[in-house]
Parts: structure tokens; sequence; C-alpha cells
């Protein structure tokens, strides 16, 4: 499948205007929107993202000397963003460039516990907690990424995920 100018008149434009019903999109939007929301890989990266917040808010900002406390925010931030953005893209390639960002993050927050360990940042529990969370949260990502569907997609020339 290609997308170019060239296909513009192909579509029948009174066609769609003709059978557009807007509360009926809304309401499609909406149920898309419960389903996203009820995923539960979602529902465990907002989990890590609450817990990121717990501990972050414990660290004392004088000892902070590297700002860990804002790069686990990011990193914590971006594993629910990125979901839901691969939900939306529905595309397997785009879904999959989504996944590696996501994988990176929360490999980046796990290494991040280890460095607060080391730094007596924060509780051992607390630490221990997130850890948890986070494998938890790769065995979803795991059971997630297989659900994709590769023959929903179309050409990556970039010559990845083929």
């Amino acid at each position: 499948m290609h997308f170019d100018d060239e296909d513009d008149d192909a579509f029948d434009w009174e066609e769609f205007e003709r059978n557009y019903d807007p509360e009926e999109a809304q309401r499609e939007m909406e149920a898309e929107n419960r389903r996203i929301e009820q995923l539960p890989i979602l529902r465990k990266a907002n989990e890590i993202l609450e817990i990121t917040q717990a501990i972050v808010g414990t660290i004392d900002d004088e000892d902070d000397v590297l700002m860990m406390s804002e790069q686990m925010m990011a990193n914590a931030m971006m594993l629910p963003t990125k979901i839901v953005g691969a939900e939306g893209a529905d595309l397997y390639t785009l879904r999959m460039e989504n996944a590696v960002i996501i994988k990176t993050h929360a490999r980046e927050l796990l290494t991040q516990t280890n460095y607060l360990r080391a730094e007596k940042l924060s509780k051992p529990v607390y630490i221990q907690l997130l850890r948890d969370e986070i494998e938890n949260f790769r065995v979803l990502f795991v059971e997630w990424v297989n659900s994709f569907d590769k023959s929903n997609d179309i050409p990556d020339d970039w010559g990845l995920f083929q």
C-alpha cells in the first residue's frame, strides 16, 4: 500500500459526508479511549509512574547531584505516553518504534534504581518495590508486543521490523 497525492481524487467526499455521524464517531473514540485505559500494560506503567513520583519525593535535592530525580521522572513519564501512542498508531512499524522507546526508558529507570541504592538516596524497600514493578511491567510488555499484528503495516524504507 502506498500513500501519495495522486490517489486524492479516488476518495468519495460526498459519500463520506452523507455517512458521517459525529455522535457515533464520538462514541467510538470514547470506547477506544476506555479500551486503552484498561490495558494491563498501561495500568502497570501508571503504577510505575506513581511509585517513581513517591520515591523521588523522598530524595534530598542536595544529595541528588546528578539530578537523578528528574531523569527518573522523565523515564517513568514516557512509559504510559508511548503505550498510548503505540495503541493509537496501529501500524506494526509505528507500534514497534514506540515499543523500543518504552523498553529503553524502562531499562534506564531500572538502571537508575542501582544508582539510588549505591548512593543511598532512597530506602532499599522502595527501590526494590520499583524494581519488582518494572519486572512485572516487562512480562506484560512481552505479551503486549507479541499481540502486534505484523500484517497491518506499510513499507518501512528504514529497514527495521521487517
